[in-house]
């Protein structure tokens, strides 16, 4: 079990540093690594084809989607081990690689959005908001006004977001850097909350010694959507991300901007939010197609 130890840290020391891995990433292998390691009785380093395959029977009963995440990581984990010498052969070929069907994304219609900004207008109301209302409205604005993840989000430093300039550089997922829009409506809404924000506090959105949770993150937006009469499960910070690009893309957006805005490595990422165009091309086929106003003969 020693031996699984050191190994796993070495290799997640390998991610961090080099592949540049986010750390929920990082959290999500050492999971998968140390429970395989306990399912093999500390014999994850030294085992064979055929102990991973026995293993890999116990995950049958899993998500299609787990099941790639485990496999995936030890199949990482064992090439490690070779580039480092510690094996002389790979493994991990011999666990499944199950194909992973890309759900289509919850969506919240432009209505939708407008009752969650309008109920944040009524709590925002008075003479003297709340400073928990304020620093709402400017978790709201930033989550479907540019789309941040949930970590980018909570863990902005205080000054990231500058009055007099309309974007951010972002550092997101394996490190990569992407220019993020701020609108005028969301830079109103930080400058708002970071008047409460105490000049030495390192992070925008504080909490104790840190910053927010993205689990308190995730119940304000629930308790949000309670407010604006929407049902609680179809709202929370990633649905928000998925509202910013779906409405972005009905509106014309081009893709690979949006792409780069929502820092996805792959495109085939983005595509995924072109299902809500659907009706908006059958309209344009019907308007604009040069045979739309040729009758049938």
């Amino acid at each position: 079990m020693a031996a699984d130890r050191t190994a796993i840290e070495r290799f997640l020391e390998m991610m961090a540093a080099e592949s540049g891995a986010a750390a929920n990433t990082i959290a999500a292998y050492r999971s998968d690594l140390t429970l395989a390691s306990v399912a093999l009785d500390g014999g994850l380093v030294a085992a064979d084809a055929a102990r991973l395959q026995a293993l890999a029977e116990d995950w049958r009963a899993l998500a299609r989607t787990t099941v790639a995440r485990k496999s995936a990581a030890l199949r990482r984990f064992y090439a490690f081990l070779m580039d480092e010498g510690h094996r002389a052969d790979d493994p991990g070929k011999a666990l499944p690689r199950p194909g992973t069907a890309r759900a289509l994304p919850k969506v919240l219609s432009h209505a939708d959005v407008d009752r969650l900004f309008a109920a944040i207008a009524e709590r925002s109301a008075g003479a003297q908001p709340l400073p928990g209302d304020l620093r709402l409205a400017a978790l709201v604005e930033l989550l479907y006004g540019s789309g941040l993840r949930a970590t980018e989000l909570v863990s902005l430093p205080r000054n990231a977001i500058h009055p007099d300039r309309p974007y951010l550089i972002l550092k997101g997922k394996g490190g990569r850097e992407r220019l993020v829009p701020i609108s005028d409506r969301a830079r109103a809404a930080v400058a708002a909350w970071r008047a409460h924000v105490a000049a030495d506090r390192a992070w925008l959105f504080p909490s104790g010694k840190g910053h927010l949770s993205r689990i308190r993150l995730y119940q304000l937006m629930k308790a949000l959507a309670a407010d604006a009469g929407i049902p609680p499960d179809r709202v929370s910070p990633h649905v928000l991300r998925h509202a910013f690009a779906t409405h972005l893309l009905a509106g014309g957006a081009d893709l690979r901007a949006l792409q780069n805005m929502l820092g996805h490595a792959d495109i085939a990422t983005t595509e995924i939010y072109t299902h809500v165009d659907a009706s908006r091309l059958v309209e344009l086929v019907n308007t604009r197609h040069p045979l739309a106003d040729t009758p049938l003969r």
